[in-house]
């Protein structure tokens, strides 16, 4: 088995105390479908080429540098070596800042996830007790590195024999809720449905696998694939979704018996006191 290269390698810092680490890729894409874009007339592949707005003339590798719009159509050219030149500590050095609970951390922020590990043998006792610190107090780190030329905030927390290194997302980035969620209004429901809703929950409550999810999307895709070299008909696709439940309150009934579950029985009123 070959060893996963290292995205970046440099020190793990926390206080005085600091470990070689190593970064490694946590996900793969090896498992995707993968298309290339062929010429429609005589399918063969064709390639993406840069070209001069204005004049429509192909640029050479050699004449191209990355340009930031300072005003419409006025461009300020930035050199590899302007890039470069930025003094980073976290270009070499995860200095954590600060920690935070487990608890606390919300997940919208979560991007991409990267193995993080001990560089060499030297680095070892370090970086488990750096681990094994936040594994007892339910806490996970929270720094910035540079990867691939860009600076990135991240989250590092224990994880089995190692600890993983999320990628943050910037609060920049995110919708706010109240944009989204302002218009949603209060439903007053009857309380034997929340009790039937939990039933049919409890039914299904399970332990996280991610082994038994299914990318029904690629599937798909592998099946028509599939289909059109075997020169048969492509599967049909799947039936569009019904309407709204117009009687909530039945389709749950009708779901607890398909679960072969009996619906709840409501609790007789008390009985009057007579004289």
């Amino acid at each position: 088995m070959v060893a996963p290269r290292a995205a970046w390698k440099g020190f793990l810092k926390v206080g005085s105390v600091s470990c070689g680490v190593k970064i490694v890729g946590a996900t793969s894409e090896a498992s995707k479908v993968h298309f290339r874009i062929l010429n429609r007339k005589d399918g063969l592949p064709v390639k993406s080429v840069y070209a001069d707005e204005e004049t429509g003339k192909l640029v050479d590798v050699e004449d191209q540098v990355k340009g930031f719009e300072v005003e419409k159509d006025e461009f300020l050219q930035i050199e590899p070596d302007d890039i470069k030149a930025l003094k980073l500590t976290s270009k070499h050095t995860l200095e954590v800042g600060e920690f935070v609970s487990l608890d606390e951390i919300d997940t919208r922020y979560l991007e991409k996830p990267y193995y993080l590990i001990p560089a060499d043998g030297a680095a070892l006792e370090a970086y488990g007790v750096i681990r094994d610190a936040m594994k007892n107090k339910g806490v996970a780190a929270r720094s910035c590195v540079v990867l691939y030329q860009r600076g990135r905030e991240v989250l590092i927390q224990p994880y089995g024999k190692g600890m993983v290194m999320t990628e943050l997302r910037n609060h920049n980035e995110m919708v706010s809720q109240d944009s989204v969620f302002d218009g949603l209004k209060t439903q007053k429901y009857d309380p034997e449905l929340l009790e039937i809703a939990g039933m049919l929950i409890d039914k299904k409550v399970t332990t996280f696998d991610p082994s038994k999810f299914e990318d029904t999307y690629e599937d798909a895709l592998i099946a028509m694939i599939d289909a059109k070299r075997k020169g048969k008909q492509p599967p049909k696709p799947a039936p569009k979704p019904k309407e709204n439940v117009i009687n909530l309150a039945e389709v749950l009934k009708k779901s607890l018996r398909q679960e072969g579950l009996g619906t709840p029985e409501k609790s007789a009123p008390p009985k009057r006191k007579t004289a």
